[in-house]
């Protein structure tokens, strides 16, 4: 006799693995920390999102470089007052998916924010920037 899992089994889809293998280039601090500038790496799945996640998993010192884990954070502040109302198209991603100040992931020289954030997909041979750049003062 047959369970009800076993039954399921023969009927359900097998489940979809997808691997995709991205170009990784690396600016300042991101480029110190990894001590190296480019190199292809390999994840399971096909966003920025299981990217980063994967990523972190093997180099855990990268997300608190990059990943903001609150509003301030993110955010830059100088000497000038924010505007109320900025002119043209200002996009950033939700709390937990943004950059810390300064740092930026593009996908292909464009700004994640400006295309579907931490859900942009990613094919094989993208090329994915971590952007964190030394600031010099005075």
């Amino acid at each position: 006799m047959q369970t009800t899992t076993e039954a399921a089994g023969q009927d359900a889809p097998a489940e979809r693995s997808t691997e995709t293998t991205v170009t990784v280039r690396c600016t300042g601090h991101v480029r110190t920390a990894l001590d190296r500038s480019e190199f292809e790496y390999r994840f399971e799945g096909d966003t920025l999102r299981e990217f980063l996640d994967a990523l972190f998993a093997d180099y855990p010192e990268l997300q608190d470089l990059l990943i903001a884990e609150s509003e301030d954070e993110s955010t830059a502040h100088g000497w000038a007052p924010t505007p109320e109302e900025l002119p043209g198209t200002w996009r950033k991603n939700p709390v937990g998916e943004q950059t810390v100040a300064y740092a930026r992931v593009l996908v292909n020289g464009r700004f994640n924010e400006n295309q579907e954030g931490f859900d942009t997909e990613l094919d094989d041979g993208d090329r994915v920037a971590l952007v964190y750049p030394f600031i010099f003062c005075c």
